[in-house]
């Protein structure tokens, strides 16, 4: 197993729904020790990561272990977060895993192209969404070894 990393597991995603469906996937099979922290907005979401108001405090907001983040969000969505990440020095080591309906090649390549470390189609049945969430667990949280931003 790597190293454990304690850092927090960032959720963009706009879907009350989606997100307790998922939460519910990550603590299926118990509690998991990385603190979620979910954003349903783009914009929320890079204020976290970039230290604006009302996120300044690091220490109370610290830099995620990994960001889930969904494509398709009001305002800023998921590619513009994820181009901004990919683009900055301070966060483009953060591992960010786009999960989201869309299974469309040209966002598939657009995420790819744009630095996305991995790339998930969201599951419609729930048990589909659950072994989704399990192998990602699995992989990105046990087997995968992440890097410590900022130091």
């Amino acid at each position: 197993m790597a190293g454990v990393n304690l850092q927090p597991i960032i959720i963009v995603e706009d879907s009350d729904d989606d997100f307790e469906a998922t939460e519910r996937a990550l603590k299926r099979d118990g509690p998991i020790a990385n603190p979620l922290v979910r954003f349903d907005n783009g914009q929320d979401a890079l204020d976290y990561m970039f230290n604006r108001p009302p996120y300044e405090d690091r220490a109370a907001n610290p830099i995620p272990a990994i960001v889930l983040l969904d494509l398709n969000l009001p305002g800023v969505d998921g590619r513009q977060v994820l181009t901004e990440l990919k683009n900055s020095e301070a966060t483009q080591k953060i591992p960010v895993v786009i999960m989201t309906t869309s299974d469309d090649p040209r966002d598939v390549n657009s995420s790819y192209a744009k630095g996305a470390n991995s790339y998930l189609r969201k599951p419609v049945a729930l048990e589909d969404l659950f072994r989704t969430i399990q192998l990602f667990k699995e992989y990105w949280l046990s087997v995968a070894i992440l890097p410590k931003v900022g130091e």
